[in-house]
């Protein structure tokens, strides 16, 4: 059964990361839309994901949702922002891209500038009253669920955002997706938990942690 206190999200995209959000936030008893621009592909992992998930039309799940979890390329959600622009008013959205691609030595290279973010060039597309957060894409898409509901304690999601009032919001999504939420700071500090930054599983970390490490790293930093 829903809890009428749940966020309603919209994940958007269903490669790794938005499935593995996905089936974290079922696991988690947390209702999801899922939408994607191949609709039985959504309607599929709908349907395999259990009661709590529902397959919707893009348009459909943006104007359904309170939260929309675009999980598509970093490039990409430039052209979604615009594209949906008029749908996405005064919602909050969750960027959890990372602005990389292979760098032809078998790693990756950053698509941007060392010291640019992609959540802080996102912020300056948002629409109308639209809220940035970025989380979710701090872990890689196998940590995401492997390592969700861990016990006896939870490994740490970090989140970066400018608008704390809806905190509280993001962190019983994290919850509920089975990891422990930690704020780090507004959208300026999202660098930090983008690939390569000092709080990301592929950057300074290496690894998922728990709450307690993830509070020393960030005390010592």
């Amino acid at each position: 059964m829903k809890n009428s206190s749940q966020t309603k999200v919209a994940i958007i995209g269903l490669g790794n990361i938005g499935l593995a959000i996905a089936t974290d936030l079922t696991k988690g008893n947390h209702n999801v839309i899922l939408a994607s621009r191949e609709f039985e592909k959504a309607k599929t992992i709908a349907n395999n994901l259990g009661v709590t998930a529902t397959a919707k039309t893009i348009t459909e799940a943006i104007e359904e949702a309170d939260i929309i979890i675009p999980s598509i390329g970093f490039n990409l959600i430039k052209d979604f922002l615009k594209e949906y622009k008029n749908e996405l008013s005064g919602k909050m959205i969750i960027d959890v891209s990372n602005p990389i691609a292979p760098d032809g030595n078998g790693g990756f290279k950053k698509i941007i500038a060392e010291n640019e973010s992609a959540a802080k060039i996102l912020s300056e597309l948002l629409p109308p009253d639209a809220k940035l957060v970025k989380a979710f894409g701090t872990l890689g898409a196998e940590s995401l669920k492997s390592d969700a509901f861990k016990t006896p304690f939870k490994m740490t999601l970090f989140y970066a955002s400018d608008n704390t009032n809806n905190n509280s919001q993001i962190e019983e999504l994290i919850s509920s997706a089975g990891f422990e939420p930690l704020h780090i700071g507004g959208i300026d500090q999202s660098i930090r938990i983008e690939v390569f930054g000092d709080l990301h599983q592929f950057g300074a970390l290496g690894k998922t942690i728990s709450l307690e490490e993830a509070k020393a790293a960030i005390a010592k930093s």
